[in-house]
């Protein structure tokens, strides 16, 4: 204790002349560190409130960081729109002249993906006609029902773009069932959707909806979205799931409101 006291007398005699710098005050910390110890024991509570401050301080700060650069690259996207291939046949949800278009990259069993295919129905809801909806796949390895179910959607696409957005309905207002059923469940819905489950049960082995798949998940990694869901709104990327309110931002821009 006698030392401490000499130290702390002095630090402040050493000091005493000027308010101490940052620098200063780091080494005499670390000359010696039980000055820091001291300043706990005397007001822990205090001492929890300004870390808690600190670290709430520093996590705002980061997250006006990281939307100040995604603010940035979504400007550089309106001037240099992404450009995803919509090919023919592609199952389109919509209004096929509509002046916004969504590709969305998603995997059926991913519970973000269900998320945000709950935020696609609000903007159909609130959009209707302006805006158009491209489902495609990025089943992750992690997901084992994921790619057969992208199958199914394609299979049943093969027959009527409105019965596959019907099974992809099915599919994420139930997506507990495709995790405990696997491709049971597949079919059912399949059923529901009003799929013919002949012709079904033979496009499922057609190679051209493997080679569309991969496809779809070359072109989301081109874009650099790796991870479930990411959308592209007429060339600008939103990667994750997003609220509602992202999509109106863009949306809107998009349509001059």
């Amino acid at each position: 204790m006698k030392k401490l006291i000499l130290s702390l007398a002095g630090i402040a005699l050493a000091l005493s002349a000027c308010a101490p710098s940052s620098d200063q005050l780091k080494k005499a910390i670390e000359k010696d560190p039980s000055i820091v110890f001291v300043a706990i024991e005397k007001d822990p509570e205090k001492f929890i409130e300004v870390v808690n401050k600190a670290a709430r301080d520093a996590q705002m700060k980061a997250s006006q960081n990281a939307q100040a650069e995604e603010d940035k690259k979504r400007d550089e996207e309106f001037k240099n729109p992404l450009k995803p291939e919509i090919q023919d046949g592609r199952a389109i949800y919509g209004n096929v002249n509509a002046p916004v278009t969504i590709v969305e990259y998603s995997d059926f069993e991913c519970p973000y993906c269900a998320r945000g295919y709950q935020t696609i129905e609000e903007v159909k809801k609130a959009y209707g006609d302006k805006v158009r909806i491209i489902f495609k796949h990025l089943p992750l390895d992690f997901h084992p029902k994921a790619l057969p179910a992208s199958k199914y959607f394609e299979a049943i696409a093969n027959q009527d773009h409105a019965k596959a957005y019907k099974y992809h309905s099915i599919i994420f207002e139930n997506q507990d069932k495709l995790k405990s059923q696997g491709e049971a469940f597949m079919k059912e819905a399949a059923k529901k959707a009003g799929a013919d489950m002949k012709r079904l049960a033979k496009d499922l082995e057609d190679a051209s909806i493997t080679e569309r798949i991969n496809a779809d998940i070359a072109e989301a990694q081109k874009f650099g979205i790796s991870g479930t869901p990411g959308f592209i709104i007429n060339g600008v990327s939103l990667k994750g799931a997003y609220p509602f309110s992202e999509f109106k931002k863009i949306i809107d821009k998009h349509l001059g409101q």
